[in-house]
């Protein structure tokens, strides 16, 4: 994997990360396709609206349809038939997400299947094994993800844990060589939850162990916006220029352009495709709950600026409908636009940073987003963007 850097403006930067399945433009935000699949999209349409990289999840494929399966397939372009980069997530996040069933071990984690109970167990060498036969282009090493709060002592305990299991990916990755024929990029992932000596730390010991990228995780996990602001840029200033720094599980489109001005280059959430199969959209001129009852005779496109097939083709009024009926098409147009948004978003972020302009057009475009007019109620606003 290579990556490059063509532009910067502040500590904003634009670049390509070269994999084995194709060119990625930064920043990117990776559509996520937790099963092989994002939800209520055909490929075709990801390939429609400009998505470069797709990010699959090692902890489901591997309870389901299996690692034996997809490595016969040929890997996951092979099994799914998405011919791009894939970015596989180690499981570390879903591990932390099902607290109640499992239990964490010098060797790895216990863990027991969300879909039937059964024991299983993560280690770091076989998380790396898993992803070897899943062929992603870039692999995740295996992570321990602290809630908020947390307290210090936990907090610095998981760091040296990760740390320890970092190595032990790194060691097995270059022992184990890939499956499918083409080079798999590994990223090691940054913990420390809120404390900055701890971030600091765990930068120094996880970057000397010299991965193709590194990742932020255990943000977005409930501190406040500020906090995990101040934890990004003090983490950009120590993490190495030369790779890519990967944003995990953010976020909102505030959250995306806060985090490119401090340096951020890749990232994933599940809002986007989650809140349009809640009847949310983004739009350039801020959110809208396309349930409201004013658009049942609203014949504009749900967003006028956007060029995305849903807006080209249906109105307002139309998407409200099928909502109301419950019609699965109304997944499908909703997630299709939420997507092209967040796209857009990127490309527009790439074009300023390039432009030299950066700073000046998040804050054009973040106030033309803060309308948040459409909601009825701060009910619906809180289940809208929780469900």
């Amino acid at each position: 994997m290579n990556f490059k850097i063509t532009a910067s403006d502040g500590r904003a930067r634009a670049g390509v990360i070269e994999t084995a399945h194709g060119a990625v433009e930064t920043p990117a935000f990776m559509p996520v396709g937790t099963q092989g699949s994002v939800k209520a999209l055909e490929l075709r349409e990801l390939v429609e609206i400009g998505a470069q990289i797709i990010l699959g999840n090692t902890y489901h494929l591997y309870l389901r349809p299996g690692q034996d399966v997809i490595a016969e397939a040929g890997g996951i372009q092979g099994f799914t038939g998405w011919n791009g980069p894939v970015l596989t997530d180690s499981g570390g996040y879903q591990i932390y997400s099902l607290s109640d069933l499992r239990t964490i071990e010098e060797s790895g984690v216990v863990f027991r299947s969300h879909l039937d109970g059964s024991e299983h167990v993560f280690s770091p060498e076989s998380v790396i094994g898993i992803q070897r036969k899943l062929g992603s282009d870039i692999m995740m090493a295996l992570d321990e993800c602290t809630p908020f709060p947390c307290d210090y002592e936990y907090a610095k305990r998981s760091c040296e844990l990760t740390v320890r299991w970092a190595a032990r990916c790194k060691e097995y990755a270059e022992k184990s060589g890939p499956v499918h024929g083409w080079h798999q990029a590994l990223f090691g992932i940054i913990q420390g939850s809120v404390y900055r000596d701890l971030r600091e730390q765990n930068i120094r010991d996880i970057t000397r162990m010299e991965f193709n990228g590194y990742a932020l995780g255990g943000l977005a996990v409930g501190e406040p916006p500020e906090t995990m602001c101040t934890i990004v840029e003090e983490c950009d200033a120590l993490l190495p220029a030369s790779q890519p720094r990967y944003l995990m599980g953010v976020g909102t489109p505030e959250n995306l352009l806060d985090a490119i001005g401090r340096g951020m280059d890749m990232f994933d959430c599940v809002l986007p495709t989650r809140n349009a199969r809640n009847g949310m959209l983004f739009t350039r001129n801020g959110a809208v709950n396309i349930r409201n009852a004013r658009f049942k005779a609203d014949f504009t496109p749900p967003d006028s600026d956007c060029t995305c097939y849903t807006c080209r083709t249906h109105t307002r009024a139309y998407l409200r409908h099928l909502f109301v009926a419950k019609e699965i098409l109304g997944f499908q147009l909703a997630t299709l636009h939420n997507l092209s948004f967040y796209l857009w978003l990127m490309r527009e972020a790439r074009e300023a940073i390039h432009s030299g302009r950066y700073p000046e057009w998040k804050r054009t475009a973040l106030a033309r987003m803060s309308r948040m007019q459409e909601f009825p109620s701060e009910r619906e606003k809180q289940h809208i963007t929780t469900a």
